[in-house]
């Protein structure tokens, strides 16, 4: 035996030697002889294959390909990431990241800022929209086709550290130098906050993140503010977060003590979340909306909500994950998010549904399946059996488990919104070209004219010069309507979608969404539902 292999099993009886540290959070397993006996058997062939194979093998790659191996063999949502990956996953859900605080898109090669963020270190030396950034600390980051990931990797970087960025602003010749000093920079999981009637509120957030509970306080104080008396929560597309991040944003809609959901595990403690009382909406009437890709902690949510009959759902059902991730760090950085324990809404569902261990491509195309067969255009094509039928505590009112939250009031997908020719122009990116030139020519003139976001919503036609052409780009990508109906449509889809852009830049996510949700039918069936409920 190698001296190498020795050194492997030395490492081997080190690793079992501190097995109970690798799980601090969780119940420790009984010691267990043939874990331990596989576990070596794993470092045996590891050492193997880097002494003896044909070749040179990366270790680390290796090890990570291994890891990923053993866990594609699990549920779908174990999975492991490197360290990079880790910190690119964990951002949004942390709440903030070290940089210098733009919004920004590319235009021809260049990075525009669309807005400084408020307060932010940018906004603070004067740094304005439609500002072009061509350089960070001496390197040219403008036509030489770096791409967006390099770019951020360079703007961004620690707290109090300084950018040198070189800026070229319109109406001014030469190239102004603004030294930029990083900061914590916020990831805000509130999209828009804002009355869609004078007494109906809307929220529409993201994710679940360490901050999101604030932010929604903080939105629903100042709805209240602006008259709200019921409140819209948007769900759809939220693909989740932070379990205890949806215990506490529930517990600011229920009373004290009711059950908010519940977890079952192995090797993991059992717990409960109950509300703790003292929440700033109990009274209101509540409406969620959610789809198909409401998943997670929006599921815990609108679970608990509608299993406590505080509020109605409203959409189509839920993406139907119920399964609990705990993070196991690594000293690398990497991570292991592993699968512990389920989750059950207050009245005993567990909406995760069904799967077969290691096949991630069917669980992958679940959604495509559901749609094939026409679930999220009719909902009489949904079926549950007896033996998932449940009852809300206080109504009685039947729900199902076993796959997802299924909405009180159904509201199909509209699949004939959008053109197919606007769908291609969208994938090609020439409606973002578009309005970033637009954006970037007029932005001066359309504020002067549109003084408030009111005026600009009730009379802001696109010029037809722009629809020209974006039609005229598309031409030379062999996208092109089939026939006048179709061009009617994409003008149409054309001219909303980019009023909502234009509105974004020159206000924010708020009169985007006010602009984009005009016509959104599961909204719309919303305020039905609330404003009957009044009358």
């Amino acid at each position: 035996m190698t001296k190498r292999i020795t050194i492997f099993l030395v490492l081997t009886c080190m690793v079992m030697s501190v097995w109970a540290q690798l799980l601090p959070q969780v119940q420790q397993p009984k010691k267990n002889n043939e874990i331990e006996e596989q576990m070596r058997k794993f470092f045996m062939a590891g050492a193997m294959i880097q002494t003896y194979y044909v070749d040179s093998v990366d270790c680390k790659k290796m090890i990570e390909d291994a890891i990923n191996g053993i866990l594609t063999k699990l549920d779908p949502h174990s999975a492991y990431t490197n360290a990079a990956e880790t910190k690119k996953f964990s951002e949004p859900l942390t709440g903030s990241f070290d940089g210098i605080g733009v919004q920004f898109n590319m235009l021809d090669d260049t990075l525009v800022v669309i807005q400084p963020v408020p307060k932010g270190p940018s906004e603070k030396v004067g740094i304005l929209a439609g500002d072009r950034i061509v350089s960070v600390n001496d390197t040219a980051i403008a036509g030489v086709k770096m791409n967006r990931d390099e770019i951020m990797h360079r703007l961004r970087g620690p707290k109090g550290t300084v950018a040198h960025l070189g800026i070229v602003r319109m109406g001014i010749r030469d190239t102004l130098r603004f030294d930029v000093t990083r900061d914590k920079i916020p990831v805000n999981s509130v999209d828009a906050a804002y009355m869609v009637t004078p007494t109906i509120g809307f929220i529409r957030f993201n994710n679940f993140a360490q901050t999101t509970h604030d932010e929604i306080v903080a939105a629903i104080r100042k709805l209240q503010a602006d008259g709200m008396k019921d409140l819209i929560l948007d769900l759809q597309q939220n693909g989740g977060g932070y379990l205890q991040a949806a215990a506490e944003i529930a517990s600011e809609f229920l009373p004290q003590n009711d059950l908010i959901v519940y977890t079952r595990g192995r090797n993991v403690p059992n717990q409960e979340y109950r509300s703790t009382g003292g929440g700033i909406f109990t009274e209101g009437k509540i409406a969620v909306l959610v789809d198909e890709y409401s998943a997670s902690a929006s599921e815990i949510l609108s679970g608990a909500i509608q299993d406590q009959d505080r509020g109605i759902v409203v959409g189509r059902r839920t993406f139907g994950k119920g399964l609990v991730q705990h993070p196991f760090n690594m000293t690398d950085g990497s991570m292991i998010r592993l699968t512990v324990a389920q989750y059950y809404t207050p009245s005993g569902r567990c909406i995760q549904k069904p799967y077969e261990k290691g096949d991630m491509k069917s669980y992958a195309l679940d959604v495509v399946n559901r749609y094939n067969k026409g679930e999220l255009t009719n909902a009489d094509s949904i079926h549950f059996p007896d033996s998932l039928r449940f009852h809300t505590l206080r109504k009685q009112r039947v729900v199902y488990g076993g796959g997802g939250i299924m909405p009180d009031y159904f509201v199909p997908l509209d699949t004939t919104k959008y053109s197919k020719c606007y769908r291609m122009m969208s994938a090609k990116g020439l409606l973002i070209n578009a309005n970033m030139r637009y954006i970037d020519k007029y932005r001066q003139k359309l504020k002067k004219e549109y003084d408030t976001f009111r005026k600009f919503q009730n009379s802001f036609e696109l010029p037809s010069s722009v629809l020209d052409e974006i039609f005229a780009e598309a031409e030379k990508k062999d996208i092109r309507p089939a026939d006048d109906m179709e061009r009617t449509k994409t003008v149409s889809n054309i001219k909303k979608v980019m009023k909502a852009l234009v509105a974004r830049d020159l206000w924010d996510m708020n009169e985007y969404f006010a602009i984009i949700y005009e016509d959104d039918e599961v909204l719309l069936k919303a305020v039905e539902l609330l404003s009957a409920q009044t009358e």
